[in-house]
Order: structure tokens, then sequence, then C-alpha cells
């Protein structure tokens, strides 16, 4: 039976992609582009309830802080269920609730509705950053593992400078409530079309269901399986790595990643609406810096498999660090885009690299879920404190010092990585 099992994990880490492996790609980047999609947007409805008077500035930062406690709490379902009920099962039901929601907060009555449907919402989405990027990272080959998590990335971050443009036009004519009603009927339209996904063979295996897993993996070997040379010498396993350290790297390399991200990209819009830019060119300027999304993404992916992992993710953070303190100094219009843009970039980088590829392979199949959930989940918690720090700071004194708190992150973040975390390039995972 292990034999059995042996032999299907070397036909699932060497297979050629297949149908079947490119529905899962495209139903997974779908969903991950939701997630992207529903964070900008959040920012963007922030700025658009706070500038008419739905919110006030401190009630604004508890609805994106809602957002955030949601997403800490579905990243750390999804990992539970995923890891002892299926990766099935915890990507089922994640876009249903996700999609109920975000149709009932179009019709909200008031600011505390909203943030408590905000909050339901995001606990359907949190499951979608764990188990689509893993669910990728399972089912594709080792030779191709870090190109197709990095292609997850840029489909998933192509919806944000899209979704933020149509802002531009309907937030202004049609009102924020109308965001609300796009990205709900979207996510249970792809709710719908996700309704046969296919479960893991890598988590079939683990469980000893090896039939299963065999079903599965002979629908990913139509196309046979790669030679052993092209899979270059580097796909020796990577068990020896502690769940413990694993988790503590996994948590540093997340955490600073999403709270630079989450921190530049969701305030853009009212950041500068407080520069005096109106509504209409708030989104606009934002949607322009978002373009960089996919950029980053794109260059994350193509770059991580070439040059290995931590040689893309510890200078990406010591670039966020110099381009964040440089934002803090722009003041024309064009260096606020331009910068913004490049900060956009690099922050997509490690998006694509970080939270798409290095953390995924840093557990094994039986713990991976939790792991990135953990992860994932406690990087979400501090997101929720981010909100209201913001918003003192930026009731209180100068915008400039959320920059150089990105940078100083973006430091220690690198520093540890450089220090303690493993390089996973191309390595078998179990």
């Amino acid at each position: 039976m292990e034999a059995s099992a042996m032999n299907l994990e070397t036909q699932l880490n060497t297979a050629k992609e297949t149908p079947l492996f490119y529905k899962v790609f495209g139903l997974a980047g779908a969903g991950i582009m939701l997630d992207a999609a529903d964070v900008y947007i959040a920012g963007a409805i922030n700025g658009a309830i706070t500038s008419s008077g739905f919110a006030s500035i401190q009630q604004g930062s508890m609805f994106l802080s809602s957002g955030f406690l949601g997403l800490f709490i579905g990243s750390l379902l999804a990992g539970y269920i995923g890891d002892f009920y299926g990766r099935k099962k915890s990507y089922q039901y994640n876009l249903l609730l996700f999609g109920a929601f975000t149709l009932l907060s179009a019709f909200a009555p008031n600011i505390i509705i909203l943030t408590i449907f905000r909050l339901l919402a995001a606990t359907g989405l949190g499951a979608e950053i764990v188990t689509s990027y893993a669910i990728v990272n399972e089912f594709a080959p080792i030779k191709r593992r870090g190109h197709w998590s990095g292609m997850t990335a840029i489909v998933a971050n192509s919806g944000a400078p899209f979704t933020l443009l149509i802002a531009t036009f309907m937030i202004p004519k049609f009102g924020w409530r109308s965001m609300f009603l796009l990205i709900g009927i979207l996510a249970l339209i792809l709710w719908f079309a996700r309704r046969h996904f296919p479960e893991s063979p890598r988590w079939l295996l683990s469980k000893g269901r090896n039939e299963e897993a065999n079903a599965i993996i002979k629908q990913l070997t139509t196309r046979g399986l790669y030679e052993e040379g092209e899979l270059q010498d580097k796909n020796e396993a990577i068990s020896h790595i502690s769940f413990g350290k694993g988790l503590f790297i996994a948590i540093i390399a997340v955490s600073a990643t999403l709270l630079c991200q989450y921190t530049f990209t969701t305030w853009v819009p009212t950041l500068l609406l407080k520069r005096g830019i109106s509504i209409v060119s708030s989104i606009g300027f934002s949607a322009i810096m978002m373009i960089g999304a996919p950029i980053g993404s794109a260059i994350g992916a193509g770059l991580v498999d070439r040059a290995g992992r931590k040689k893309v993710i510890i200078p990406g953070f010591i670039a966020v660090a110099i381009l964040g303190i440089a934002y803090a100094y722009e003041t024309t219009t064009l260096g606020i885009i331009i910068n913004g843009f490049l900060l956009t970039v690099t922050l997509y980088i490690l998006v694509a690299t970080v939270v798409s590829i290095y953390t995924n392979e840093l557990f094994e199949t039986s713990h991976r879920f939790r792991g990135a959930g953990i992860a994932n989940g406690i990087s979400k918690l501090l997101n929720v404190l981010m909100p209201t720090l913001v918003a003192f700071i930026i009731t209180t004194s100068s915008p400039s010092f959320l920059y150089y708190g990105i940078a100083a992150i973006a430091v220690v973040a690198a520093i540890i990585i450089a220090a303690f975390g493993p390089e996973t390039d191309q390595k078998a995972i179990k």
C-alpha cells in the first residue's frame, strides 16, 4: 500500500498539465481574483461612505476592521476543515457565504448593519486565499509549481485594477451599493461553477484513500510525465522542516507582506481624498497604481523558479522599505502615481512569491492548510488592528508615519527570512 501511494505521488509530482489541471487553475484563480478585488473595493467603498457622511472616519475604520476579522476567522476555519475533512469541503461553502452576505450589504440601512454583513461575508472569503493558492500548489507538478502558483497570483491580482476602474464609474453614478451587488452576483455564479471541483489527490493520499486519488491522478497524467532530467536535481523532499519552524517563517513572511500590502492599498483612496483629490480622481489614481498588481505578480512568477524563492523575497522586502519611505515624501500628482505604481509592483512580487508559493511549500500535506490558514489568519488579525491605528494616525498626525511603519515591517521580515527561512525551490512536497 505504501509503495503504491509513493508511485502515485511520483506520478503527481511529474505529471504534465492536462485539461483537469487547467480547470482547477481557472476556478481557483477566479476565486482568488474575487478575494483581491474585494479588498480594494472595500478601500474604495470606505472612501465613498466616509466622504458622503454614511460613516465617520472611525466608523469606516471599524468597517475595514470587520473585514479583516472575518478573514481571520475564515482563514482558521478553512485550515482545519481543509486538513481534517478535505480541501473540497473547505472550498464548497466559502463563496456561498461570501456571495450571500455581500449581496445583503448592498441593502444595509446603516453602518452598523453594513459592518456586521461585512464580517460575515469576509468570513466566507477568508477561506479563499488559503484554499486557492494551496490547491494549485498541490495539483501542480514540481517543475512548474512556482510558475503556476505565480500565475494564480497574476490572475488574482488582475481583478484589482479592473474592479477599481469599474468602481471609478459605478460609485459616482450608481453609489457604493452597486459594487456590493456586482461582487455578490459574481461570487454566486462562481460558486455554482465550482460545484464539481475535484478533491486534492495529495490530501487523499495522506488519508490512505489511494483508489480515489488514483482516479484523479489518471486524469492528471493523460498527457504523460516530465522526464527525470527535466526536473533538475532539486526535487528532494522537505520533510525535514518542522511544523513549528515552517509556521514561524510563514507567519513572519505572510504577515509582513499583507500588512504592507493592505495598509498601502486599502487606504490610498482615503488618503488621496485628504489631500484634496476628488472621489472620482482618487479611485482612478488608485486604479492606475493597481495596474502594478498583475505586473508585479508576473515578475514574481517569472523569477521565482529561476532565481529561487529567497533570492526574490528578501530583495523584494528591501525594495518595499525604500519605496515606502520615498512615497511618504512625494508631493506632486505625477510623483504620487509613479511611486505608488512602483510600490504596488514590488508589493505584488512579494504576494506572488510569499503568499501563493513559499508559504505552502513550508508544510507537508497533512497540515498544509492549517499552517497556511494560521499564518494567513494571524496576518488578518493584525490587519484588524491596523484600520483603527491608521485612522488615529491620519486624524492626529502626518500620514508619512504609515510609510515609515511599512518600511520597518519590511526590513524586519527580510532579516528574519534571510537568517532562518529555508529555500524550497522545486523541492517535492509531501
